[in-house]
Parts: structure tokens; C-alpha cells; sequence
């Protein structure tokens, strides 16, 4: 049984908790009425925004164009009826945003440490690289090149100042740090796995970040501590959706985003796919750049909300924005998640640095959260980042799943398609920004050029890398940025009114 590329379909359950909106709340407010905020996108990006905006008094609406809540993050059915994200998630110890909201919703009793093994596959064998001292029993490498991956690792946590990387790229630092064999065995399979075409052009920050995140969730004795919220990450998706109802926030889901409206001053709102306008006098837009571009791009000459219309002159801003937004490169990703009934392995992250596994990494997700919460299957994800053109990417479902089981076998003697009681195949298209050295200059603004507009996504949580931290993180900063130029729009119009009545 396979799962749809894209949930569209509502669901029809009236538990208060699950993160759809009730039913009704999906019909717009009349056109005339003009909020503060229009927030496109329903991640932890554009919640996070939602909630420092509505605490702030100011009125907001949420449009999602699926029929849930969470973005990447969104969750789906597995075995009895458990719920679990479509593509794998984890926090680490520095993972403070994510924690910090937890504790600001009520949801800190869920978050949950795991202790949890990671590995990689490498010519055919599985080898255990979950604690510092599993590296002198790492047999690809000589003792000398395994001692300098032991250091490499160190002296990456040494560098305090991401600014001193971003003129490199990624071989050139790690090549620098442990030399051509050790890169060649462990990071340049990975690199390319991940990346692919652009596995030479990855910026050394991108890496840095990953090693040093690594080594900020180990114990003092070596092992690594994940985190993980009991329920998923709907557990929190569903916290936020209510408090946002509490505080009057419009949530508007299975609302698609036709177009942003600017006039020759700056934004005036949005306009859904039917037609709708959502007059605004801000608008976030949490979509990846393309998107974005894409919703800022013209609209037709026919259109009155149409940049060139006579009656909605262009803002001079956009065509340098749709330019700068377009030129930010992204990867998709395919993920097969299998419903076992034995696991494949002990391990729960195992990186893949074989070139021809179709996979990059094999997440056994159940060994890190217990299989009984899941009616006793063991989930495992099969990720791979590529093109959204790749061959892989646009199988059908079955093709997917039938095209991987060879690999598996390959990768676990003994795995048999009887193992896999059930699976499913997610689909994202713009998964992971490609980062280069430089960045920063390519960066997209988060309060841009256009007045009232402002931009938050995976392409500017740099230096770190995606993740819901960051979401959230980027999701706060923006709100809190939009809230503050709100309320100085209002002092100044009060400033204005009194000065008019004292004359």
C-alpha cells in the first residue's frame, strides 16, 4: 500500500487537538477587511511568526495551501492509527528554540532523551561510529587516518567563527583538517550522496555546523543524546494551533496562495488560487525562494491585482527580489518509509557511503522511539536528496518501493519483502538550499525592499542548516521584526491623528 505524493484531501476528524482546521474556518474574511499580518505558509515557520504577532495583540491570518498543519513536519497514519512525521525528525541538546517552545505551550512532559546508535555503511559492511572510541575500530581507514578523523572532528569544534569558513568550501576545509584519504572515505560519499552535482560547491560552513551540533548532544563518556517528542512533532503542531486559536489567529488550510499584491507603496495583502483577496498590511511568506519568487512574479495584464495595471502600479523592489530569490539553488527529497514487522538493525542513524545505494542515509526510527507506540512496526525512513528531475523522484510509488528492495537486501542479508507490513513514499520539492561559499551575499532578506513584505525560510537560517530549531527560530525572529514595525506604523498614524485635532 503506498501513501499519496500530496495529502490534499481534508481530513474528517473532530478531535480539537489535530491540527486542521475546523471545519468553516476556510472561508475567507471579506476583502475589505484588512488584517495586520498574512502569514503564507502553516510550518513551524509561519506558526512561530503567527504566535509572537498574535501575543503582540496584532491580527493574524495563517494560509496553508494542504489540509494540515506542519509542513515538512506534517504527520501521517502508521500501523493502529499512530501518528509520525513524514520525513524524520530529532532534536539535539542545543536544539534551545524547539525546547523553549515546548515549555511555552506546555508540552515539556513530551520531550523525551534517547540514547541512540549511528553508523555507516561502507563497502558492504556496517561499521558502529556511535562513540569516539568506535573510530579505532574503524577498518576503511589506517590507524594513522583514523586517528586524524578523530582529530578532525575535535579541531572542527574548536572554530568559534563561521566567517572564517565561508570563503571554503567544504573539501577544501575537511581535506585541510584530515587529509585527502579521510575525505575520500567519509565525507566525499556523503557530500555527493547528499548533494550530488553540487557536492564541490558546498560551503565548509554547512559542514561545520553538522560537527559541531553532533558534538554538543554526546555525554561526557561519548554517547549521543537525542531528543524526541512523544506524539511526534503534531504533538507540538497541535499546541501551537490551539493556542493560536485562543488568541484569535485566522487559520485558513487547503488554501492555496495564487499571488502576493503590492501596489507602487508595497504590499496591500494576498490573493488565494479561487480568487480571494486577503488585504494586508504585511505579508511573511514562509515558501521556499521559488516559490516566493513564483508568488511575486506578474500575474497576467488582464489581472487587476496585476504589478503593471494602471490601477496597481509595480513596486520598483520586485523585479531585484524575484532575481535574487531565483538564483537560491535547492535539492528535493524522496523519502520511503517502511512499517516492518522485525527491524532491519540496532542502529538508528546509518549513513550511507556507498555510491550505488540509492539511499543516503537508512533512519530506523524505532530505535530511537519504541516500536510499541507505533502498534509494535518497526518505521524505518530511506531518504535520498536529488533533482526534482531525478528518474527516482518521479517513480510512481511502486515503482519506488520495488526499485529499493534489492538494495535492502544487499545492505541486510536476510531482509524479505515479507518484513515490510505496509509503506509510503513523501515527496518534497524543495527540501534542502544549497549552500556555497559566500552565503551571505545571496542570502534573501528577511524584511526586503518591498514595505510591508518579509521573507522567512530554509534558505536563511544560515549558518546553521534546515531544521525545525531553526524554523522556529526564523519564525520568531520575523514576527517579532514585523510586530515592532507594526507598532511604530501605529505610533506614528497616532502621532499624526493628534497633531491633526490640535489643528
Amino acid at each position: 500500500m503506498t501513501t499519496a505524493r500530496r495529502n490534499t484531501e481534508p481530513r474528517m476528524n473532530t478531535d480539537p487537538g489535530r491540527n486542521t482546521a475546523p471545519r468553516g474556518t476556510n472561508t475567507p474574511a471579506p476583502g475589505g477587511d484588512t488584517r495586520d499580518a498574512v502569514v503564507v505558509g502553516g510550518g513551524f515557520t509561519g506558526l512561530s511568526a503567527a504566535l509572537e504577532l498574535a501575543e503582540r495583540g496584532h491580527r493574524v491570518t495563517v494560509v496553508e495551501r494542504e489540509s494540515e498543519l506542519g509542513g515538512l513536519a506534517g504527520s501521517f497514519d502508521v500501523g493502529d492509527g499512530r501518528r509520525i512525521e513524514r520525513f524524520y525528525h530529532h532534536w539535539f541538546a542545543s536544539d534551545r528554540e524547539m525546547l523553549d517552545l515546548c515549555e511555552r505551550l506546555g508540552t515539556s512532559d513530551a520531550v523525551e532523551p534517547h540514547l541512540t546508535r549511528t553508523g555507516m555503511y561502507y563497502a558492504n559492511t556496517v561499521h558502529r561510529l556511535s562513540r569516539p572510541l568506535d573510530l579505532l575500530r574503524f577498518t576503511p581507514l589506517s590507524p594513522l587516518d583514523r586517528l586524524r578523523l578523530g582529530l578532525l572532528a575535535v579541531r572542527a569544534r574548536r572554530v568559534t567563527d563561521w566567517r572564517a569558513l565561508e570563503h571554503r568550501t567544504a573539501e577544501e576545509w575537511l581535506v585541510s583538517l584530515g587529509g585527502r584519504r579521510v575525505y575520500d572515505v567519509v565525507w566525499r560519499p556523503l557530500l555527493e550522496g547528499k548533494f550530488g552535482q553540487y557536492a564541490g560547491q558546498v560551503g565548509a560552513t554547512w559542514m561545520w555546523t553538522k560537527l559541531a551540533l553532533r558534538g554538543g548532544s554526546r555525554t561526557k563518556s561519548g554517547n549521543e543524546v537525542l531528543y524526541y517528542l512523544r506524539g511526534g512533532s503534531e504533538t507540538l503542531v497541535d499546541a501551537l494551533h490551539r493556542r493560536l486559536a485562543e488568541l484569535g489567529v485566522e487559520v485558513l488550510t487547503r488554501t492555496p496562495v495564487a499571488a502576493v499584491t503590492t501596489d507602487g507603496t508595497g504590499v496591500t495583502g494576498v490573493r488565494t488560487e479561487d480568487g480571494t483577496l486577503l488585504p494586508a498590511r504585511q505579508v511573511l511568506l514562509t515558501v521556499a525562494p521559488e516559490i516566493a519568487a513564483n508568488l511575486l512574479a506578474d500575474t497576467g495584464p488582464d489581472d487587476p491585482t496585476h504589478p503593471g495595471h494602471p490601477a496597481h502600479p509595480g513596486h520598483p523592489a520586485l523585479p531585484a527580489l524575484e532575481r535574487q530569490l531565483r538564483a537560491i539553488r535547492y535539492l528535493a527529497n524522496v523519502c520511503l518509509v517502511l512499517e516492518n514487522n522485525r527491524r532491519l538493525s540496532d542502529t538508528y542513524w546509518l549513513n550511507v557511503n556507498d555510491p550505488s545505494f540509492p539511499y543516503v542515509g537508512v533512519i530506523e526510527h524505532t530505535n530511537m522511539d519504541s516500536p510499541g507506540r507505533y502498534g509494535g512496526r518497526h518505521v524505518v525512513y530511506l531518504s535520498k536528496y536529488l533533482p526534482a528531475d531525478a528518474e527516482l523522484y518521479r517513480m510512481s510509488d511502486e515503482e519506488v518501493f520495488a526499485y529499493s528492495l534489492p538494495h535492502l537486501r544487499r545492505m541486510f542479508p536476510g531482509f524479505d519483502r515479507s518484513w515490510v507490513d505496509d509503506y509510503h513514499v513523501w515527496r518534497a520539492e524543495y527540501a534542502q538550499p544549497v549552500i556555497t561559499p559566500g552565503y551571505t551575499r545571496a542570502m534573501p532578506p528577511t524584511r526586503t525592499g518591498v514595505h510591508g513584505l518579509y521573507l522567512a525560510s530554509m534558505a536563511q537560517v544560515f549558518p546553521e542548516d534546515r531544521g525545525t530549531n531553526y524554523a522556529v527560530r526564523e519564525g520568531r525572529r520575523a514576527g517579532l521584526l514585523m510586530a515592532d514595525r507594526l507598532r511604530t506604523a501605529r505610533g506614528v498614524a497616532a502621532r499624526r491623528a493628534e497633531a491633526t485635532s490640535r489643528a
